[in-house]
Parts: structure tokens; sequence; C-alpha cells
């Protein structure tokens, strides 16, 4: 097996952020339960987005929120994601590839690059409203054969589980990656997408096709249809690495029969949850690749979390490699 050239490459959505305060007023008016995650046509999306206050444009999507993140430690990223050949993909590619993330696939014509609305609530919660768009038009010849057998670890985004042209992508991004030798990672990324896709993701697993797990405790037990610790129990006997996230709990990582947990790093103030997960990935990851211990693993994953839910937005702000050096050395 040569040589890996790039430590991650993700196949995710491609999706602008719109970020802006609300109140549980407005969200009871807009019929939208507080934390939750819905997809919306472009009809709902033009109305939602003039109803609510001024917002922020920033780049998204869960993958690529952990590249960036991935980046930012020093790691060498790349990203496979579709969007539309229109102003906001063309400030998503730049917005990428500025973060130090290769971005190279090719623009779509037709659909709009996709948007999510997110309103966020005085207590950092954010209420998520997607209008997918081009980013749910991925086909299986935007795949790279030879850029997902340069990587170490291929990371999968469930949100783009649902579609059938990325799916088709996804699984051949798989075969690429068994082939050449590299490990195949999973991000559950929401309990909708478990509730939808339960059944393709248990068969992954069974098929022994994925080698790491990350979900948060939700996920975890709506996999496998039961309570979390028994969830990751189960889910620790058919994936060599379970990563499971537990909030104000902290993270628990299993690999080999080795568990570690932890708890969170303190955060002075919760601003903006977006992207919590993505960068605890983000983190944990970049431990991975660097043959770190579950431990310090989990750490880095908890330090990158901490970082992106004090201010706005699901991107770094901060020097999370000089943050990572203060706290662990």
């Amino acid at each position: 097996m040569t040589a890996a050239s790039l430590d991650v490459l993700a196949i995710g959505n491609a999706i602008m952020d719109v970020i802006a305060d609300t109140d549980d007023a407005f969200l009871e008016r807009e019929g939208l339960p507080a934390g939750s995650m819905r997809l919306i046509d472009a009809e709902r999306a033009v109305d939602l987005y003039e109803k609510m206050g001024p917002g922020r444009e920033i780049s998204g999507g869960a993958a690529a929120n952990t590249l960036a993140g991935l980046a930012t430690l020093g790691a060498r990223t790349a990203f496979v994601g579709q969007v539309a050949n229109d102003q906001l993909g063309a400030i998503y590619r730049h917005d990428l590839r500025a973060a130090g993330v290769q971005f190279d696939t090719p623009e779509r014509e037709g659909e709009p690059t996709g948007r999510c609305l997110i309103l966020v609530s005085p207590d950092g919660q954010r209420t998520m409203n997607t209008l997918l768009g081009a980013s749910h038009y991925l086909p299986a010849e935007a795949i790279d054969d030879e850029l997902v057998a340069s990587a170490s670890i291929l990371l999968l985004e469930g949100y783009l589980w649902d579609p059938p042209e990325p799916r088709a992508a996804m699984r051949r991004a798989i075969d690429i990656a068994r082939k050449a030798g590299r490990k195949v990672a999973l991000a559950t990324c929401a309990d909708f997408c478990v509730h939808m896709h339960r059944g393709d993701f248990r068969s992954l697993i069974n098929d022994g096709l994925i080698d790491m797990l990350f979900a948060n405790e939700e996920e975890a037990a709506i996999l496998e249809g039961t309570d979390a610790e028994t969830a990751i129990e189960s889910l620790a006997r058919d994936v060599p690495l379970v990563v499971v996230t537990r909030g104000e709990r902290g993270a628990v990582a299993v690999q080999n029969g080795e568990r570690v947990e932890i708890q969170p790093e303190p955060v002075e103030r919760v601003v903006d949850t977006t992207g919590a997960g993505d960068l605890f990935a983000s983190g944990f990851l970049h431990g991975h690749v660097q043959g770190r211990s579950l431990e310090e693993c989990l750490r880095i994953g908890a330090i990158a979390a901490a970082e992106v839910i004090s201010h706005y937005g699901a991107r770094p702000e901060a020097d999370l490699k000089a943050l990572v050096k203060q706290k662990l050395g």
C-alpha cells in the first residue's frame, strides 16, 4: 500500500449557512421546534429568509466544517461536494479553499447552491432550515479514483446519504478506499438521518465497510434500537472505532475493547452550538492520524468543539493548533 498524500478526504453537502438571532416567540409563530433540523423547499426558503433577522453568511456543511477544522490543525484535506455555478457557489468554493481544503469538484448548472437558514436562540440552541439545492445532485462521475485512494481516511457525511446520486457516489468511493487499503469513517450527523437510513447504515457496518463511526448518544440509540449505553457496547462489537458525543457529559470512544471517557472542555459562554459535533470530529481525526492515544484524540475533539460553540458559525476562528498545544503540549 502506497503512503497517503492526504489525511482526510470527505464527501458531503456543500451548504452556505445564513445565521441569525431569534427568540422562542418567533420559532413558535413559524411552527419551528427549537433545536430541530428540517428540509425546506425554495419557496419556504425565500419566505423564512424575509422574516428572519439580519444574518451572516458562512460556508457550512457538516463534512466541510470538519475538514476546515482539520486544516486549521495542520491536516492535509480535500472535499468532494456539489455547488452550482452561481454567486453562493463561488463564495463557498473560495471559503473552503481559503481555509486550506482542496476542493475541485466541478460546478453544476440548474439547481442553486444549497443554503441553511439557522436561527440561534438566546441559549445558543440552533434551529436549522435547509434548502439542499445542488448539493444533492453530486454524481458518481465526480469521484476522482486517485484522489480517494490518496487519502488515509474517507469521511462520509450522513446528511448526504438520502438522494440517489450522492449515495451512489459515496458507495463508489467506499469501494475505491477499501481496495486501496484506506479507512472509511461515517458521521451519522442527525437523528432523522438515522431514522431514515438505519437499514443502510447498519448494512454498511455489518458488511465490515465502516472502520470509524461518529455519532451522538441519541443517534447511536436510534441506530441500535436501544438505550444509548447498550448501543455503544453493541456498536463497539461491530465497528473497530466508535466515537460518541454526550453533550454536557463529554464523549466516549471505544477501540478494540479499550474504552475511554472524557468531560467537555469548559466554555465561558455558549453562543452557538452549530458545528459542535463537526469540530469534535476534526479534533478526534487529527489526533488519530497523528497516532495519538484515544484520550488525547477525545481531548483534542473537545478543545475544537469548545472553541466553535463560543462564537457564531461552524468554522473555527481561533488558532486550534495553538489551543491544542497550550492544553495538551
